[in-house]
């Protein structure tokens, strides 16, 4: 999603004159899109940002903007304004259209807005840079407030696109001829359409997707587990033009944690979804995403999320350690797990993966 909010970032540039420059010493203007999900995700964004103090100084017409999520957050975005008095603007996620704007007032004074809200952005176009694939917004935000996620309140609440929009957005990328695939991105797809009214659900997004002329496939990203339909599992078994692959975070293997996380299922519901995928369709390939040394966890619970893993086989998948962020509910919870145990797990959760991985490989 990240990667797809920058070829907006680069379609506005484009559109005021300017051209991409793989030397940075070069640039007139100097963007960072920021992401707010894990603490390792902001330091190292701060830290390139004050590595451009001295080509400010050698430049001063030299603008450099920040935004994205980890700049929706206030006390971010003030500890910019402070510690980086070189950087010109500081945005977040709800105004980034208006960046243009933003970098013709930063060549008279430093520019910092966050608005609370906003709407979809319909407007803007994208500068596309993914090869034969196209990354497509359906829709912004989350209503889900999983307690280690700081998304819903740097994205804000669950906006769906209209589907004449979508359609048309699709219809003009597949005109083109170069795009392959079209992925459809959303913080939680499989809630697509439940604020729109008349309401559509994800998976007739899908049939009508389908149904536009062309030699591509569709994919998406990424779905929740408490929203999977039969309707949806089935749609992605007889549909010739989705791709037979899904992303399914997990997040753990143990209820308790999985409650603790406010997933809104079970282990033996996640199974269930498992069992019925491999039943319609028994070539898909299954990724997902784990969060390891969430507070509390315990060496047994631990287990329960390899045991998961070796049950389920993936194909691959994202295991994360848990990073507390800064006015979520579990950033609050008693039960921090030390580093050191969080590193350990993590290791054994990527070599059991590499296990999987070297086992399907051999047959």
């Amino acid at each position: 999603m990240n990667v797809h909010e920058s070829e907006k970032i680069a379609f506005i540039l484009e559109s005021k004159g300017y051209s991409f420059t793989p030397e940075r010493e070069k640039a007139d203007v100097i963007v960072f899109n920021t992401c707010a999900i894990r603490e390792g995700a902001e330091d190292r964004f701060l830290g390139n940002v004050g590595a451009l103090k001295r080509q400010k100084k050698s430049n001063p017409n030299l603008i450099i903007a920040v935004c994205g999520c980890a700049t929706q957050k206030q006390s971010t975005a003030e500890y910019i304004k402070k510690t980086f008095p070189f950087v010109d603007i500081v945005i977040g996620t709800f105004n980034l259209a208006k960046l243009g704007d933003y970098i013709d007032q930063a060549k008279n004074k430093r520019v910092f807005e966050q608005w609370q809200q906003g709407e979809i952005d319909e407007q803007q176009g994208y500068l596309r840079t993914s090869g034969d694939n196209a990354w497509v917004n359906i829709m912004q935000g989350c209503n889900n407030f999983c307690t280690y996620c700081i998304v819903p309140y740097v994205r804000g609440r669950e906006q769906s696109r209209k589907p004449e929009n979508i359609l048309s957005e699709i219809r003009q990328i597949v005109s083109e001829g170069r795009y392959k695939k079209i992925t459809l991105l959303g913080q939680n797809v499989n809630s697509y359409g439940k604020d729109l009214t008349p309401q559509i659900s994800f998976t007739q997004l899908l049939q009508q997707i389908s149904q536009i002329e062309g030699d591509f496939k569709i994919t998406f990203m990424t779905s929740h587990p408490k929203d999977i339909t039969d309707q949806l599992i089935s749609e992605i078994a007889n549909n010739p033009k989705i791709i037979k692959s899904l992303h399914l975070p997990a997040q753990s293997g143990n209820n308790q944690i999985l409650k603790l996380m406010n997933r809104n299922y079970t282990r033996e519901k996640y199974l269930q979804i498992i069992q019925k995928l491999k039943t319609l369709v028994p070539d898909i390939v299954l990724t997902s995403d784990f969060i390891v040394g969430f507070p509390t966890e315990t060496e047994q619970q631990f287990e329960d999320t390899l045991s998961l893993v070796r049950q389920v086989k993936f194909a691959s998948i994202f295991a994360f350690m848990y990073s507390p962020r800064e006015g979520t509910v579990a950033a609050k919870m008693d039960g921090q797990i030390d580093e050191k145990i969080k590193h350990e797990r993590v290791n054994r959760l990527l070599n059991l993966e590499k296990q999987i991985q070297k086992e399907a490989k051999n047959g």
